[in-house]
């Protein structure tokens, strides 16, 4: 798999692609952030608050107020971690806070994200045949609210 490249790949580009979230709906990723004390903080993030844009630049929605979000706004640095299609894929990014939305239906802060380094890994000797998955509670109201989170997103 691609060391160190500064894209994606066309399968995570695919899974991230804001197209058929209920299809996606199961697929959680752990966005990875530094609180001021310097120690990491994890946060787990759906297809519903994160898009690709194109294979090297992403965008993503987060609550506002959140360590995460704060952590971000501070940094302008996160990185996520996915594990998908047989392999963990680590992805840095470099992140500017947008102008806020008006009109948005659902107050969110949003970030462009730059891939500053994407890793696939896979090993010689075992398969990953299982991420972190979720199970919406309420399938029809949450991906709703995805899709129209993503709709915002594209702007």
């Amino acid at each position: 798999m691609s060391l160190n490249a500064k894209q994606l790949p066309a399968n995570l580009y695919e899974l991230l692609n804001g197209e058929n979230l209920a299809d996606k709906q199961h697929e959680a990723m752990m966005l990875l952030t530094m609180d001021e004390s310097m120690w990491p903080h994890t946060a787990m993030i759906s297809v519903g608050e994160i898009i690709a844009i194109t294979p090297e630049r992403l965008k993503l929605s987060l609550w506002p107020n959140t360590t995460t979000t704060n952590n971000i706004i501070r940094t302008g640095k996160a990185a996520f971690v996915v594990f998908f299609d047989g392999a963990a894929h680590y992805v840095k990014l470099s992140l500017e806070k947008l102008p806020e939305l008006k009109g948005a239906k659902y107050h969110r802060e949003r970030f462009a994200a730059d891939i500053v380094s994407y890793k696939g890994d896979m090993a010689k000797y075992a398969a990953i045949t299982s991420g972190i998955q979720i199970e919406l509670k309420d399938p029809d109201t949450v991906i709703k609210r995805w899709e129209e989170t993503i709709a915002e997103l594209k702007y």
